[in-house]
């Protein structure tokens, strides 16, 4: 029993010997390239990104495409953009998907929306183009998010939508112009250099600008 024991512990400290100067070797190669492939996809990925122009592309009919949102079930949607309720006959002008030239777009998940924006406040700012985007986004995160508690605000300038458990609020303020129309004796004049609608804007997070005057 002792000769064995003896000739184990040598032997036991050998392959501990080896198991530390060979393992941590391979460990750390096997992390450098883990690492290597890693950085090589973050760059192609930003490479494809910094390529992409989301806003040059073509609207791409999908027979098999879904609508984001229900415009019957949508609270926030105004009368004229409510197109089925109203008469149109058809469905097919609702299956079609913006599809940027050069990378995908993926379908929009108005859940994840909500998380990557929390806390923040986003605001359309311009006419009639503005209000249709508005309506399209309140309506497409409330189809995500039905249960989900909101209160909304509505005046003659200002428009807004709060989902309240994830502090998201989308707004829109309501102008023909940017600048400010001001009476003069010889009428209505725009001032280009005046903008005290600006006030409204100014603790925004996102601005979104959509006018040609």
């Amino acid at each position: 029993m002792g000769s064995v024991r003896a000739e184990t512990v040598p032997l036991f400290l050998l392959l501990g010997a080896l198991f530390c100067s060979v393992f941590p070797q391979e460990s750390r190669a096997l992390r450098h390239r883990h690492e290597r492939l890693t950085n090589a996809t973050v760059l192609r990925g930003r490479k494809q990104m910094s390529s992409c122009n989301l806003f040059q592309g073509r609207w791409i009919f999908d027979i098999d495409g879904a609508p984001l949102y229900d415009s019957s079930s949508c609270p926030f949607i105004n009368p004229e953009f409510d197109c089925l309720t109203y008469g149109r006959p058809d469905k097919q002008f609702l299956q079609y998907s913006w599809t940027p030239d050069n990378c995908p777009l993926p379908r929009f998940d108005g859940m994840e929306f909500l998380r990557r924006m929390g806390g923040k406040k986003i605001m359309f700012v311009g006419d009639s183009l503005s209000l249709n985007q508005w309506n399209s986004l309140t309506c497409m995160v409330h189809a995500s998010a039905p249960q989900a508690k909101y209160s909304s605000v509505r005046n003659s300038l200002v428009y807004s939508v709060t989902f309240e458990e994830y502090g998201v609020s989308i707004l829109l303020y309501h102008t023909t112009y940017l600048v400010d129309i001001i009476r003069e004796p010889i009428g209505r004049v725009l001032k280009l250099d005046s903008i005290r609608g600006g006030n409204a804007w100014k603790d925004m997070d996102v601005l979104i600008f959509n006018t040609w005057h």
